[in-house]
């Protein structure tokens, strides 16, 4: 990692050198968005480019929305795809296939935009502002449908720039510099870090791990991180798991490795997807590391249960309304079966017009090629977690040996794969 930075700490001095050089030179930097869109496409010289590309990113980083959203509609007038001459360039190849003339389609089929971006991100620290960029093009796009087609193209760009081949394993301990840590705190979206001593549970205990994806570009900024409890068995409570004065246990002494919280971190990369390789990567690593580790699982949230219960089992969704804590020690084990046999429905048929889980975490999980391993009822007591799922958390195994057989299988069948305890489970409701 710290190669990587340097390597890219020296580019981006010589792109800054570069920059400063020009200036010198550029006397026309404006301060109007359409003029400054229109000098970074017309731009021939490579330092000129980059002048007048970090002008414009200055300029945009300064609108309100309101503005912003002058400047992408003016994107889309001036800049997209001409339809005329794709067509006539499409026509022409159909009639007489060259290499030429492929050249032609391609940069026809292609809007202005696309360079635009391509040139906003040769900027010193233009790819995160770009994710920056479009984590407010993403907020406009509520009340502005038609950018989508803009959204659509930087996605292309940044599923290139954040290829997994570019991404960096990094460890996350309790001795990671505080600015890392202020981070891993903000963005922890599943199970909440309320405090320093919160974090320190999570990360200091020799069986506790945390691993995040880091980009050369964006050295300081997690893309996504995921946290591990190392233990000797599956667990079912996730209170179990997050308690602050638990005993520690040898991390050598670790059979099974709990993914129990991955959360991405930068909404200007949603759409992109990370986790199925953060996991293996994580898997593979812990494997080398301790390989007393034969079983890897998460305890996993089921965010959509409820909404989907509400309308399939209105009865059975009551029961679980405004419930606290009393109502573990008198009415859940009535409910139980009630409930399991619901949530085994909602997790293995699908109610989807593409025949995928119901659940966006199954859906995740599962299309990475893992099995539906178990389920926790009450595993998760807290008020967001009864109203989201009634309390439940599920485990899904991945076994390493079979998990790309079984992500091929998935992704054909939609197939749930099922545990031999889950489908005893089946039969025995």
């Amino acid at each position: 990692m710290r190669l990587l930075q340097d390597m890219l700490s020296n580019l981006m001095r010589g792109t800054m050198g570069l920059s400063a050089f020009g200036r010198k030179h550029v006397s026309d930097l404006s301060s109007e968005p359409q003029q400054a869109v229109k000098a970074v496409l017309s731009a021939t010289g490579e330092v000129s480019s980059l002048v007048y590309a970090e002008n414009l990113l200055n300029v945009i980083e300064a609108l309100d929305d309101e503005e912003l959203a002058a400047v992408l509609a003016h994107l889309l007038d001036t800049h997209d795809i001409n339809a005329q001459a794709l067509a006539k360039a499409a026509t022409t190849y159909a009639t007489a296939p060259t290499h030429g003339g492929l050249e032609i389609i391609a940069n026809a089929a292609e809007p202005g935009w696309m360079e635009l971006f391509r040139r906003l991100n040769a900027t010193t620290n233009g790819t995160v502002r770009l994710v920056h960029f479009r984590e407010r093009l993403r907020d406009l796009m509520r009340n502005h449908p038609d950018f989508q087609r803009i959204d659509s193209g930087l996605v292309r760009l940044l599923r290139n720039w954040f290829n997994p081949g570019f991404l960096v394993l990094e460890p996350i301990d309790w001795s990671t510099s505080a600015n890392i840590l202020e981070k891993i705190i903000a963005y922890e979206a599943v199970h909440e870090i309320t405090s320093w001593e919160n974090l320190r549970a999570r990360l200091a205990p020799e069986d506790r791990r945390c691993f995040a994806f880091f980009h050369p570009a964006m050295p300081n900024e997690p893309l996504i991180f995921v946290e591990v409890a190392l233990t000797t068995e599956i667990p079912q409570r996730i209170d179990n798991v997050l308690a602050l004065n638990r005993d520690a246990d040898a991390a050598s002494a670790a059979t099974t490795a709990v993914f129990y919280s991955i959360s991405n971190c930068q909404s200007g990369l949603a759409g992109i997807s990370f986790g199925n390789f953060l996991i293996k990567r994580v898997a593979g690593h812990l494997r080398k590391e301790l390989p007393n580790l034969s079983r890897f699982v998460t305890l996993s949230p089921v965010p959509g249960l409820m909404k989907w219960m509400s309308a399939a089992h209105p009865d059975l969704a009551t029961e679980f309304s405004g419930v606290d804590d009393s109502f573990w020690s008198e009415n859940a084990e009535r409910l139980q079966a009630d409930f399991t046999r619901a949530a085994l429905e909602y997790l293995t048929v699908s109610g989807r017009p593409d025949g995928l889980p119901n659940d966006p975490v199954a859906r995740f999980h599962l299309g990475n090629g893992a099995f539906l391993e178990q389920l926790n009822y009450g595993g998760d007591r807290s008020p967001k977690a009864v109203a989201q799922a009634g309390g439940l958390m599920v485990n899904y195994l991945y076994d390493l040996d079979v998990v790309e057989k079984n992500h091929e299988e998935f992704n054909k069948t939609k197939a749930v794969p099922l545990s031999s305890g889950v489908k005893a489970l089946m039969k025995s409701l």
